[in-house]
C-alpha cells in the first residue's frame, strides 16, 4: 500500500484514494462529500470511471444508438441528414442513464431488449471502455494537481471493476497502476445490505457490465429453467433474475482485489459526514489492515 500506516495517511500532504465495490454502498455519495465539503487548497478531485467511460469511450456508441433510433422517424430523419439538428448524450456524474440504456438488456425487442449477440458486442465494448478508464486514473491524478491545483484525489469506480481484474495475478496491469497510485479501499457490505440492494434492483432492474462467462451460463440457465426464447424473453425478469447472482459471483471477487488494501464496511461508511470523518476511517482501516 502507499501508505503503510494510518498516520501516514493523515500525515500525507496528497491523499490519494480508490472506493471499490458493490453499486448502491457509498461509493459516490463520498466522492461527492468529498468534493463538495474540501478546503480551499486542500479539496479532493472527484474521477468517476462511470462517468469517464461514459463520455470518452462509450460516447461515440451512445450517440450512434440515439441517431439509429432518431431515423427511424422522418422528421428527425430529414433533420439529420440536413445537419440540422444534433443528438448527444447528457450523462453526468449522478445521471449514467444514456450509458446504461445503450448496455441494454436481451430479449423481447417488443419490451426493450436486443439481440444477445448485440447485448455482447456492447458488453465487450464497456469493458474496453472500463479497462482504458481505469488506466487512465494515474494520468487523471497528475492533472488534477498540476492543472487545478487539487491536492487530494478520489476515484469513485464502477461496480463492475472485479469483472475486469484479476486481482490473484500480481501482475495485472490494472491492478498493479492502481495499487502503486492510490490507497484501494473496499466498501463491504452486508448481507442486509445485499438483500436491500436486491430489493432496489428489483424495483428499478437496470443494465450491468458482467463477465462474458458469467453472462453465457446464466443465459443459457435462464432460457431453459424458464422456457424462452430469445425472442419472448423479458429483458427485465431476465436482468432481476441474473442480479442476485451477480452479487454473489463478485464478492470473492472484491475480496481478492481488498488484499491489495484496506476494507470499510458500509456501515462505517455511512456514519462519514465530512472530509476529517472520512480521513479517520481510512487511517483506522490502513492500522487494522497492518
Amino acid at each position: 500500500m502507499i501508505y503503510q500506516t494510518g498516520k501516514d495517511y493523515l500525515s500525507a500532504q496528497r491523499k490519494r484514494v480508490l472506493l471499490f465495490g458493490m453499486s448502491g454502498l457509498g461509493k459516490t455519495h463520498l466522492a461527492n462529500m468529498l468534493r463538495d465539503q474540501g478546503q480551499t487548497g486542500n479539496g479532493w478531485f472527484h474521477y468517476s470511471v462511470d462517468y469517464r467511460i461514459g463520455t470518452r469511450y462509450m460516447n461515440e456508441y451512445i450517440a450512434d444508438n440515439f441517431k439509429r433510433e432518431a431515423m427511424k422517424v422522418p422528421l428527425l430523419r430529414e433533420l439529420l441528414m440536413t445537419d440540422s439538428v444534433y443528438i448527444a448524450s447528457n450523462i453526468t456524474f449522478n445521471n449514467l442513464a444514456p450509458l446504461s440504456t445503450y448496455l441494454g438488456k436481451p430479449g423481447d425487442p417488443a419490451k426493450g431488449g436486443v439481440p444477445f449477440a448485440e447485448y455482447m458486442k456492447r458488453q465487450e465494448q464497456h469493458r474496453q471502455a472500463e479497462v482504458a478508464a481505469m488506466l487512465d486514473t494515474a494520468r487523471f491524478v497528475d492533472r488534477a494537481d498540476e492543472i487545478y491545483g487539487y491536492q487530494n484525489f478520489i476515484c469513485d469506480t464502477s461496480g463492475s471493476i472485479c469483472e475486469v481484474v484479476d486481482p490473484d495475478d500480481a501482475a495485472d496491469p490494472v491492478m498493479r497502476q492502481l495499487a502503486d497510485t492510490l490507497l484501494l479501499v473496499w466498501i463491504k457490505g452486508s448481507d442486509d445490505h445485499t438483500a436491500e440492494l436486491v430489493r432496489r434492483f428489483d424495483r428499478a432492474p437496470k443494465p450491468m457490465y458482467y463477465q462474458p462467462a458469467f453472462l453465457h451460463s446464466a443465459w443459457e440457465e435462464y432460457r431453459a429453467t424458464h422456457s424462452v426464447t430469445e425472442e419472448n424473453c423479458d429483458p427485465d425478469a431476465f436482468v432481476r433474475w441474473t442480479y442476485a447472482r451477480a452479487l454473489a459471483h463478485r464478492q470473492p471477487r472484491y475480496a481478492a482485489m481488498a488484499r491489495w488494501g484496506v476494507t470499510v464496511t458500509a456501515e462505517a461508511v455511512a456514519a462519514v459526514k465530512d472530509p476529517a470523518g472520512f480521513d479517520a476511517m481510512l487511517a483506522t482501516a490502513i492500522d487494522a489492515a497492518h
